[in-house]
């Protein structure tokens, strides 16, 4: 099939990158004619302008963005009206996924179909493949098909479900694509739905994996020096916290064999690898959006979420969002009680 790729950063070039060697030929566009020229030499074609990237596919086009959330609405304005009825534009990136409905109906007036493609997969989805959760039309999922089969990761990556057979749309075809490595999730917004709560998932997990360690890498304090003041809370048993261990090899174990092995783990174990103490860190950890959306899902179907939410709390406390509450609890503790600051334990 033929395929244009709008965005052509980390993630966007390299699924270009892993189209052309499923036999499909792209047409890229970026804002940096730098990486357009890469994908060039790579055997895509480079449109330079949005006017010449649309003139170069046949109609009915098909069309994947892969930019930020923020600019998807200015791509959609500048490019709608060089569409035709009948072209189908995808959105790969991290969107809302009231967006994704919220466009498909604008696209719609204009005869123009739209895809919400959530994209998972990374910097490793070149060798790997992307993990693909799509919502939007069944016909429409079902002309694209070969696009999302060369992109996921193939069967190959996981064993299919029994009996997992038929055409795309019904149930057995949803676990047999799902066990690939795409799914048609639903309706408009579904796809970037199951993307957003696969997202806050991901938080879920980083902070178990960073949470876990870090108790390991305290496990030594019993051979540190403390102080005996009344503002300090005594380690009962400083014998039974006397542990250097060796995160690098820990969590390297943990690769092999162990139920919670996954390529997050896989992530921290080679950082901790490359530098056992992640000196070349500060632990400013960003949130895009999706746990943010994640946990207000959950509060407005009356969900509880607990992970999810603390995981959110805790990026934003690295980045000094919770200084100032801390101040305030100092302050009272020394209105209260004299308790004088203290650093340290």
């Amino acid at each position: 099939m033929q395929l244009g790729m709008i965005g052509l950063g980390r993630m966007g070039a390299n699924m270009v990158r892993r189209l052309m060697r499923g036999g499909h030929q792209c047409v890229a566009f970026d804002r940096s004619a730098e990486a357009a020229r890469a994908l060039a030499a790579d055997g895509a074609k480079a449109a330079g302008s949005l006017k010449d990237f649309v003139a170069a596919l046949s109609a009915p086009r098909a069309i994947w963005l892969m930019v930020p959330a923020d600019v998807v609405d200015h791509v959609i304005t500048d490019l709608a009206p060089l569409l035709s009825p009948g072209d189908v534009l995808v959105d790969g990136g991290n969107s809302h996924y009231r967006d994704a409905i919220r466009r498909a109906h604008h696209l719609r007036g204009r005869g123009v179909h739209w895809l919400d493609v959530g994209t998972s997969g990374g910097v490793l989805g070149l060798e790997r493949g992307f993990c693909l959760m799509i919502g939007g039309e069944p016909a429409i999922v079902a002309r694209l098909e070969p696009i999302f089969a060369t992109l996921a990761p193939g069967a190959d990556a996981g064993s299919a479900p029994a009996g997992a057979a038929g055409t795309v749309g019904d149930a057995a075809t949803g676990l047999a694509t799902a066990a690939r490595g795409y799914l048609h999730c639903g309706a408009s917004g579904a796809g970037h739905f199951v993307k957003m709560v696969h997202n806050g998932i991901e938080y879920g997990l980083m902070a178990a994996y960073a949470e876990g360690l870090n108790v390991l890498k305290q496990a030594g304090i019993g051979l540190e020096a403390r102080t005996s003041d009344a503002e300090t809370a005594p380690l009962a048993d400083p014998h039974l916290f006397q542990y250097r261990f060796d995160l690098g090899a820990v969590s390297e174990l943990w690769r092999h064999g162990s139920i919670i092995t996954s390529q997050l783990l896989d992530l921290a174990a080679a950082a901790l690898a490359a530098d056992r103490d992640l000196a070349g860190f500060k632990g400013h950890v960003a949130d895009s959006g999706e746990g943010r959306w994640t946990v207000e899902a959950a509060i407005q179907e009356g969900v509880p979420a607990y992970v999810l939410s603390a995981a959110l709390y805790s990026r934003f406390a690295s980045r000094g969002r919770a200084e100032f509450a801390d101040k305030v609890l100092s302050a009272m503790r020394l209105g209260f009680g004299g308790h004088v600051e203290r650093s340290g334990g």
